[in-house]
């Protein structure tokens, strides 16, 4: 039984060790490190071209400006992919539930998109705050409400 209502947000444990750090850990123990042999094994194998195929499908839809990100995506994307299936096993604790780890990814990539934007682009950055044939006299406004849906959107998405 819960003795608050806070008391839903605190990190599970078990024998004292949060399972979030075991959680967070146990996906790159499970990945297999590549060997310096020429023939590699089967899983080897299978792990190198799921992951060139998921580059390939992450990054077509973007010029070749936006691959430079192809290394955090998918490298984010599979961290996020494998400790989510961990958490279909039963009696095991997927840390993706808790709003800590949601917002330490959110929020480091939100201000980094946010600020490149600000600094390679910033007319365009800037246009998005006002909404194209708007009054004069509900500039002001719309100018408040945009800035502060751009702040909340970490939290949202």
């Amino acid at each position: 039984m819960m003795a608050n209502f806070f008391s839903q947000f605190e990190s599970p444990s078990y024998m004292g060790v949060p399972l979030i750090t075991i959680a967070i850990v146990l996906p790159w123990i499970l990945f297999p490190t590549p060997s310096s042999r020429w023939i590699n094994s089967r899983l080897i194998t299978i792990q190198g071209w799921f992951i060139n195929r998921f580059t390939n499908q992450l990054m077509l839809p973007l010029n070749m400006g936006g691959h430079k990100w192809a290394l955090l995506l998918t490298s984010l994307m599979i961290f996020l992919f494998s400790i989510n299936m961990l958490g279909l096993l039963p009696y095991t604790f997927t840390p993706t539930t808790q709003l800590s780890l949601n917002m330490g990814f959110a929020v480091p990539l939100w201000l980094a998109t946010v600020i490149i934007g600000m600094r390679n682009q910033p007319t365009i950055a800037l246009g998005h705050l006002l909404p194209e044939g708007t009054p004069i006299p509900l500039i002001p406004v719309l100018i408040i409400i945009e800035t502060i849906s751009l702040f909340i959107r970490p939290l949202a998405l």
